[in-house]
């Protein structure tokens, strides 16, 4: 495959903000077979791993773009991004130094937090993607600024 020029990748934060997240299989079976139509020149799986790195700034763009405005009523949540099994931590390289071992309500895992705001229109107002050790109230002071009125969350997000 020739090399992948910037307008080549420009696909690439829509279609597979979390490429290196999934499996190999995954994106090989699922992604490749089926959104190759739409995108004739999508990398292979370790270029995706490479390049997806330069398109940071294009899905910081998106998800600014996709930013909607506080109604008065915010609903936060928080999801876990597991990106390996417990057993394969050891091994791990992909995301070295940056994911961490976390505990979900459904058990440990190990990667990242993705906590989010989204008002009661379902427009996104506030995403950060963090690593799964850190406190999942934590990245919601930084989005409290810009949010007024009632603001709801589950169980975990009341402090000790």
């Amino acid at each position: 495959m020739p090399n992948a020029t910037d307008h080549h990748l420009a696909p690439a934060p829509v279609a597979l903000p979390i490429a290196p997240i999934w499996p190999r299989g995954v994106y090989l079976n699922q992604v490749c077979r089926y959104l190759r139509s739409e995108f004739p020149r999508l990398p292979t799986y370790q270029r995706c791993v490479e390049l997806l790195p330069r398109c940071a700034i294009a899905l910081a763009a998106l998800f600014e773009a996709l930013t909607g405005k506080c109604s008065g009523v915010s609903i936060a949540d928080s999801t876990p991004i597991s990106v390996c099994k417990n057993l394969r931590i050891p091994r791990h390289r992909v995301f070295q130094g940056m994911a961490a071992r976390g505990k979900s309500s459904t058990g440990w895992f190990f990667g990242f937090q993705l906590p989010l705001v989204i008002n009661h229109l379902g427009e996104l107002l506030g995403v950060k993607l963090t690593p799964g050790n850190v406190d999942d109230r934590k990245p919601l002071c930084d989005f409290a600024e810009r949010l007024f009125g009632k603001r709801y969350a589950d169980k975990g997000y009341i402090a000790q």
